[in-house]
């Protein structure tokens, strides 16, 4: 599409603040980078290698951890760059370019975590039914569906970005967004704010509703559970709300410095607020659910088909739980358990 703007290139002004100390802050990104790629792939290459990782959970954990390597690589060389050049200045075509891939991260890493929510919520409260809902051909469809979607329906949206004319060249920040590439615009950019708005509910109130859908009725099942399902329960979940926590907390950073004015606050905190939805979550995550790899026996919701090996049929003949129940890995006895006695 050809581009009828009268610049060609835009200014970061966050850049110039970092003059001074560099050298500090390139050093500081080239380890945070270097720390996400190794820790995401690890668990990539773990979750590859370790056949009893096969499991729909861990596919969406490594997708998660994907995202985390596409979105940080989106940015962070170009902040390196930037940095060693001692450059402000970026091109326009890849502005434009660093904010699809920049958004598109940004709502692919919340799609995930709506069908992470899901697949909690069948793992805990249909655990006899997980294998059968969640089966592998569902799992990879969900899977093309949470990278595919974002990425296409951006692109509509984007669009309209695309064909705007562009005078001013400053954007206050690290990186180029949408919001702030909208605002150089020349000409009247009413329809594009309101698509914008529009577009904002279409990528967010779905995995928003399935999230609080989901944990809605997991803490149901917790309310009539014994306290060792209970903690079992919030073990398995702690990495997926922790990971909700991190997503949320930096959208609101990202939100509060696009849509207010942050001058005020100290320059350091600034570059804090403005990074951590691209750099603390692909870091924390990989960490929070490598500590769940560490102690695989606080893993439930996730019994294996050769555990649940006539679950089923016991489960419609059993009229003494407790004696069942022996019969049955104990890592996944107090899941059934409460199965058991709620259907």
């Amino acid at each position: 599409m050809e581009n009828s703007s009268t610049v060609s290139s835009i200014i970061l002004s966050a850049y110039l603040g970092m003059e001074d100390f560099k050298h500090m802050y390139f050093s500081i990104f080239f380890i945070l980078y270097i720390s996400i790629v190794a820790e995401n792939v690890i668990l990539i290459l773990i979750i590859y290698i370790e056949k009893t990782l096969h499991q729909p959970m861990y596919f969406l954990v490594c997708n998660l951890a994907a995202n985390g390597l596409y979105g940080s690589t989106a940015l962070l060389p170009a902040v390196l760059r930037n940095l060693a050049c001692s450059s402000s200045e970026i091109s326009l075509a890849s502005c434009q370019t660093q904010i699809y891939f920049l958004h598109t991260y940004v709502i692919v890493e919340f799609t995930i975590l709506g069908v992470m929510s899901y697949d909690r919520y069948i793992a805990i409260c249909h655990p006899l039914r997980y294998h059968t809902i969640m089966y592998l051909t569902k799992v990879y469809k969900l899977i093309v569906f949470s990278w595919l979607c974002p990425l296409v329906a951006f692109l509509i949206f984007y669009i309209l970005t695309l064909q705007l004319r562009f005078c001013g060249k400053t954007i206050d920040g690290l990186y180029c967004n949408n919001y702030s590439l909208v605002k150089l615009s020349c000409t009247n950019n009413f329809f594009v704010n309101i698509a914008g708005l529009i577009s904002v509910v279409l990528y967010t109130f779905p995995q928003l509703v399935m999230i609080i859908y989901s944990y809605a009725h997991i803490l149901k099942i917790c309310a009539s559970s014994s306290k060792e399902s209970k903690l079992k329960a919030l073990r398995t979940c702690i990495p997926h709300l922790f990971a909700i926590m991190n997503y949320s907390v930096g959208c609101f950073f990202e939100i509060l410095q696009s849509r207010f004015n942050t001058n005020h606050l100290p320059y350091r905190t600034q570059v804090f607020m403005s990074l951590y939805f691209l750099i603390f979550p692909p870091v924390l995550n990989p960490a929070m659910y490598g500590l769940i790899y560490a102690v695989p026996s606080t893993i439930i919701g996730t019994p294996s088909k050769d555990d649940l090996k006539g679950v089923r049929k016991n489960h419609l003949l059993v009229n003494e739980p407790n004696v069942t129940l022996k019969k049955f890995p104990s890592n996944i006895q107090p899941l059934i358990k409460v199965h058991l006695f709620r259907e």
